[in-house]
């Protein structure tokens, strides 16, 4: 089975070709996913597009869009893939299906989902659940759907991972009556990357799934912690929407929910533009000042930039206190990894974070640290240490084609078509 993922994140558009092939009936295995090609979408410059391919040899070659804007960009991309246009060396061609990465589920959609217009229509009415993301999702699904007619297309939900967060950890202490109403709840984000990283974690401490208690940090453009004991997910530092929890670049993180009341009662502001505020103008951003973008702030820091400076403590710290109250959750810590563009590349926020979570056993190896590039998982922490620190690169595309691949060889077993199959009962 081909399968073509879409991964469209707050900040950037991936894509990748997967070739699925079924493991031994009898073994129960899971399938083999071997990657044929992939890339993704980039901008250079406010109306210049890049479509970047990389072959299943390895070589990557840059080629220009004919677009002017972002949406113009991507439907590029996908028409490249619906006429079957190699994207390099052994790409597969036409895909037999398609998996896309869908932020928020909601509490309508609790496992992978194969696409129906109805499917979309419900999506639709969920945008509020996540403005920056959801209304970007359900137009690729769309296009998809118009532009490979026949070809099954699974959404694969970001807060699938944190299904099993136990009441202590998804309830909010609201009135169960409004809660219920309104499915006011923890639901957790960045559940792809958190599941993929915490697999391949346990899968080096060579202790199978059980016991391990494991932080995985995905520090990003958006960024989140998850607590993963025995591979299940526990707690997450991202909530109700994406906005919860750690400082991210243009996102405020963790908030006094009564400085939003304050700003309706004495400034005067509407929910769009608080939600603007909270969203696109604070984070990162609105510390410093400039930008929400960790390689620049570094760079004005050295330089002496104060405000560049405190946006990059802060943002540690709040990783850091997080990281130390999922040990409690946890019951102590065997392991935490780093993953997303920051967790993996910043050697600077990694150490200002570890460096203050000595009292847990942490102890940073500094040369690994500096040299943690690269594919593959690296620990970076000292034998000494009780806990290990690892740099793990992301891989959301491959939980994206596993996703698909399980549901559509699920349906195709039981010999069903398309519904809305994966709604919540």
């Amino acid at each position: 089975m081909n399968i073509f993922v879409l991964n469209a994140g707050s900040s950037s558009v991936k894509f990748a070709w997967y070739r699925a092939t079924p493991g031994p009936e009898a073994s129960g295995s899971p399938p083999s996913l071997a990657l044929q090609a992939g890339g993704r979408i980039q901008a250079r410059g406010p109306e210049h597009f890049e479509i970047e391919l990389i072959g299943a040899d390895g070589k990557r070659r840059v080629e220009p869009l004919e677009s002017g804007d972002p949406d113009g960009a991507m439907e590029s991309a996908l028409a490249r893939v619906a006429s079957g246009i190699s994207p390099g060396s052994g790409s597969p061609g036409l895909p037999d299906a398609v998996g896309c990465r869908v932020v928020h589920g909601g509490a309508r959609f609790v496992k992978p989902t194969l696409v129906t217009p109805g499917v979309l229509d419900q999506l639709r009415s969920m945008k509020d659940l996540a403005p920056l993301h959801l209304p970007g999702d359900v137009r690729w699904l769309a296009r998809i759907l118009a532009l490979l007619p026949g070809v099954p297309a699974v959404a694969v939900f970001d807060t699938d991972f944190h299904r099993t967060l136990p009441p202590v950890a998804f309830h909010y202490a609201l009135p169960e009556e409004i809660a219920a109403r309104h499915g006011l709840r923890r639901y957790g984000f960045h559940g792809l990357s958190h599941a993929h990283v915490s697999r391949v974690l346990i899968d080096r401490l060579g202790r199978g799934a059980s016991p391990s208690r494991i932080v995985t940090c995905h520090l990003g453009n958006g960024a989140s912690v998850c607590a993963v004991r025995d591979g299940r997910s526990i707690d997450v530092s991202m909530g109700f929407t994406p906005l919860e929890g750690l400082v991210m670049g243009t996102r405020s993180g963790d908030l006094d929910p009564g400085v939003v009341l304050y700003l309706m009662r004495a400034a005067g502001m509407s929910a769009d533009q608080i939600d603007d505020l909270l969203n696109r103008r604070s984070g990162l951003l609105g510390l410093s000042g400039t930008s929400g973008d960790v390689r620049h702030l570094e760079a004005a820091a050295q330089g002496g930039n104060r405000p560049a400076e405190l946006a990059l403590e802060i943002f540690a710290y709040r990783a850091a206190k997080y990281v130390a109250a999922y040990a409690a959750v946890l019951d102590g810590l065997d392991a935490i990894a780093f993953s997303g563009g920051i967790g993996e590349h910043s050697v600077s926020i990694r150490e200002r974070i570890c460096r203050r979570l000595g009292f847990l056993g942490v102890a940073l190896d500094d040369q690994a640290n500096r040299s943690a590039g690269g594919a593959g998982a690296r620990r970076i922490s000292r034998d000494d240490g009780r806990v290990s620190v690892w740099v793990v690169p992301a891989n959301e595309e491959l939980e994206i084609a596993r996703a698909t691949y399980a549901t559509i060889a699920v349906r195709r077993a039981a010999g069903r078509g398309p519904d809305d199959g994966g709604l919540a009962s």
